[in-house]
């Protein structure tokens, strides 16, 4: 009997996480937070100083301080009037949600960072693969991000404006389309 449970067991987990891959960004988006917002949902700082808390209260000790507005982070939990936020680089902590804006940015592969030279992210004209290039972005530039079709995101930095591949960015899920 112990045997039949177990076997149960591993036939619903390897299941589950077989099918977790292709409905993980959809489930993602389902979960609701407190505030009737999705989790987890990405945002950008909007003050040029915020503290990043240890936990959702001005109690709780700052474990960093964040000098840029406009970065984005994603949202993955909720108490009250705080957020618990992750940057690029995988640094969590709580954020007051007045200091966190709705506008969208991302960050151009930032995972490439530690890469070397001459890797570089395109920004091209059209939303796709063969269209001429606008810019060429070094891993870690931010960009702001006007919509995203799934695929592609029309956006900016330092003045250059194109599409850039959703997969190539930090700040969209992927397959995430707005607008």
């Amino acid at each position: 009997m112990r045997s039949k449970v177990l076997k149960s067991c591993l036939a619903l987990a390897i299941a589950l996480a077989a099918s977790m891959g292709s409905v993980e960004f959809a489930h993602a988006q389902a979960a609701k937070g407190p505030s009737g917002l999705p989790l987890p949902r990405f945002v950008t700082l909007k003050s040029k100083r915020v503290n990043l808390r240890i936990g959702p209260g001005t109690d709780y000790a700052v474990s960093w301080m964040y000098l840029k507005s406009g970065l984005p982070v994603e949202i993955i939990q909720e108490y009250d009037n705080w957020r618990r936020i992750r940057d690029a680089d995988g640094t969590e902590g709580w954020v007051n949600q007045s200091l966190l804006s709705g506008q969208r940015a991302a960050i151009a592969a930032p995972w490439m960072k530690t890469k070397g030279k001459g890797i570089y992210v395109n920004l091209r004209r059209e939303a796709q693969p063969s269209a001429s290039i606008v810019a060429k972005l070094e891993p870690g530039v931010m960009l702001t991000i006007g919509e995203c079709n799934g695929d592609w995101c029309r956006a900016e930095s330092d003045g250059a404006s194109g599409w850039v591949a959703q997969s190539e960015i930090w700040g969209a899920y992927p397959g995430e389309a707005f607008k």
